[in-house]
């Protein structure tokens, strides 16, 4: 390992690596990750819809509202721990910190990167930052070849990001289940539609709260008006929710089930099909 390589790192994060893994902030042990404000303006961008990389941008920004809500933000110049780790490094830090730009770095590219792209915008960053910080390792992670190789042309080290590692902390995984709100039917049931067929029951949901939803996800209501439904299918035009049988319950236990029991009376009743 060269000298350099002993500081603690501080790696800065292309925006394609929190769209290609939303826990990416999370799986850098000790070191520090700074986030230039490019990074953020282009996740704002792509939050809105119901693709993959929509959801996983979203879910980046739970994450950093999380890590904001329990640091005190007076502090954001300092960096904001980042929880999930619990492994200590030589130095003896016990977690790295999350930097976002809150300053105009001020740096200016060589002559043979011109204009203001979004990619020379982050090389400018880590160009600054390896000077404001020289106790710092700064080394820039993307999954954008062509950056990588910009990077090595004005002497920053870059890296591929490659998420094959296991997450330290479970807690952080998602757990596919989603808890509605208990007025989810009286927001809902005058745009909503639903239908039979083969003995289940589906039900087309609209609205703003469907844009976190994906496909084979549960979603389940407590209390008096509990129910648990899989998201079917999520488009444009809505999701399609499929009611499910529960099965801790009485009338679907084992034997009962051989007699064909039929529907519990908590599930909701279908709507006039639409």
């Amino acid at each position: 390992m060269s000298p350099s390589q002993d500081k603690k790192r501080l790696f800065v994060l292309d925006t394609n690596v929190l769209m290609h893994d939303p826990t990416a902030i999370f799986r850098f042990a000790e070191h520090d990750i700074f986030l230039p404000m490019v990074v953020l303006e282009e996740l704002d961008k792509a939050k809105k819809g119901t693709s993959e990389v929509a959801r996983n941008v979203r879910q980046v920004s739970r994450f950093m509202d999380d890590i904001m809500a329990s640091a005190d933000p007076s502090h954001i110049d300092e960096g904001l721990p980042v929880p999930g780790f619990g492994n200590v490094n030589s130095a003896g830090d016990e977690r790295g910190r999350l930097f976002f730009q809150t300053e105009s770095l001020g740096h200016h590219l060589p002559d043979s990167l011109p204009g203001k792209t979004p990619d020379n915008s982050i090389l400018a960053s880590a160009l600054a930052l390896r000077k404001k910080m020289p106790d710092q390792h700064v080394v820039l992670i993307s999954k954008d070849i062509n950056l990588r190789i910009k990077a090595a042309i004005v002497g920053i080290p870059a890296e591929d990001y490659n998420n094959d590692q296991v997450l330290d902390d479970v807690s952080l995984l998602y757990s596919g289940t989603y808890q509605l709100e208990a007025d989810f039917w009286e927001r809902h049931s005058k745009e909503m539609k639903s239908w039979q067929k083969s003995g289940h029951t589906y039900y087309r949901v609209k609205g703003p709260d469907i844009q976190d939803w994906y496909p084979n996800q549960c979603l389940h209501m407590d209390g008096d008006t509990q129910f648990e439904a899989m998201v079917r299918s999520v488009d444009e035009q809505g999701a399609v929710i499929e009611l499910v049988d529960d099965y801790q319950h009485s009338n679907h236990d084992c034997v009962k089930g051989w007699g064909g029991s039929g529907k519990t009376g908590w599930l909701p009743a279908p709507i006039h099909a639409g």
